[in-house]
């Protein structure tokens, strides 16, 4: 089986382009002592929506590789798969975010919910679990209700397992992904969960499960943090446990979706890691695209005028770029400037406006997420959009690694325990 290291990290690149700057943020976490895995991630949606193939991330990913010579693990993620899209991917990746969010809830035939029930008397009644404050009491009947409720889904992502073994071997790390969903799992359902999937032989490394609050794309988290610390915390305890009730990899460890941006759980993610010692995967995803922008903007003359014109268009365009992502984004249109102004902004009142600093009084989320999603506009510029990039590329690679480093590893993982 291939193995994911302690920590790594979602690097998107919707656009191909950054990988080099991407992996200079390892490398310089690397410098610290703290080996960061990177893991080139881009979905199905994505690729469609710019008309990419998976082979570009693939090539990509090598040529950075190759050229600054990183010399520790790296993997290429086909991100949130299902059944019907996971064969485009399986030539290019070699670490698959099997989706089964949207199987939750559908019902499970009742022999298979009663064999698992019966198959797994130990789940029943008070569970002592280390580092977890008080211990699980499940119920049988709870035990069928959350079997009722997961098990068809788990079954799906042992079939979307199997598939890709057959064809790929052993070759492949494994994520399981449950996090878009409406609530989050409670330490029972997950302990559940995690013995359903043993069960079906999924040797999963990484499991994304939902956690409270909002996650929307690009700015902070939203919700209250104590609660999210003590959810974070009983996960890693179920898993840690599940780890050794069941025989599921000694490396399984949490994946936060959409978890780019969400400086206010970086220090709870933090304090948690060191006191169970455990690894952490982490989705930036869509934060690349947006120090692109950035990156042209503070360029200035045909790169921050360029900016400004995505997003005229994207504006234009509000309904129709959110759909897809209204679930994950909560922007106010009232609180996006008119295209009118933002034609006249400088290059730093540009930057202001969409770097993610919150201590900026010009900072503007609600444009934040808007160009966030609107990605698909410059996508439509086609070769006019790749080419300023090549054209702006220092200004725009500084913006890359600076926020991947900065922002996210250097708060996570530098002077954990390891």
């Amino acid at each position: 089986m291939l193995t994911l290291g302690k920590y790594s990290i979602g690097v998107g690149d919707r656009f191909a382009h950054q990988a080099k700057a991407q992996l200079h943020a390892c490398l310089k976490a690397a410098e610290q002592g703290v080996e960061v895995i990177p893991v080139w991630n881009k979905s199905n949606r994505e690729h469609i929506t710019i008309g990419s193939e998976p082979a570009s991330i693939r090539a990509a990913a090598d040529v950075a590789v190759r050229e600054l010579k990183w010399n520790k693990p790296y993997h290429v993620d086909a991100d949130h798969i299902r059944l019907e899209t996971v064969d485009r991917f399986i030539a290019h990746s070699d670490f698959f975010t099997i989706d089964v969010a949207d199987f939750i809830g559908r019902p499970a035939d009742a022999a298979a919910v009663k064999t698992f029930v019966s198959a797994h008397s130990e789940l029943a009644g008070r569970i002592a679990i280390p580092n977890l404050n008080e211990p699980i009491e499940i119920s049988r009947a709870n035990i069928e209700r959350i079997a009722g409720k997961y098990l068809f889904a788990v079954q799906e992502a042992g079939c979307i397992y199997r598939h890709i073994e057959k064809a790929k071997g052993a070759g492949f790390i494994a994520e399981v992904s449950m996090d878009e969903t409406d609530s989050p799992q409670t330490p029972p359902e997950l302990l559940v969960i995690l013995a359903a999937l043993a069960d079906e032989s999924i040797p999963v490394q990484t499991l994304a499960p939902k956690f409270t609050g909002r996650f929307n794309k690009g700015v902070d988290y939203v919700g209250d943090l104590a609660q999210f610390e003590r959810e974070f915390n009983a996960d890693l305890a179920v898993l840690a446990f599940a780890v050794e009730k069941y025989g599921l990899p000694a490396n399984l460890k949490l994946s936060v979706h959409s978890g780019s941006d969400k400086f206010s759980i970086y220090t709870p993610i933090r304090k948690a890691l060191g006191r169970f010692s455990a690894g952490l995967h982490l989705k930036t995803a869509g934060t690349t695209w947006l120090e692109e922008v950035i990156g042209l903007a503070e360029a200035g003359g045909a790169g921050v005028a360029l900016a400004r014109e995505i997003y005229a268009e994207a504006l234009t365009r509000l309904d129709e770029l959110c759909a897809p992502y209204s679930a994950v984004i909560d922007i106010d249109s009232k609180k996006l400037p008119a295209k009118e102004t933002v034609q006249l902004w400088s290059s730093e009142q540009f930057v202001h406006a969409l770097r993610h600093d919150q201590t900026c009084p010009e900072f503007n989320p609600h444009l934040r997420q808007l160009l966030h999603v609107g990605y698909k506009v410059a996508a439509q510029m086609g070769v006019r959009y790749l080419k300023l990039l090549n054209d702006c590329e220092p200004t725009i690679a500084k913006n890359v690694t600076g926020n991947l480093y900065d922002r996210h590893l250097r708060p996570l993982f530098i002077g954990t325990d390891r």
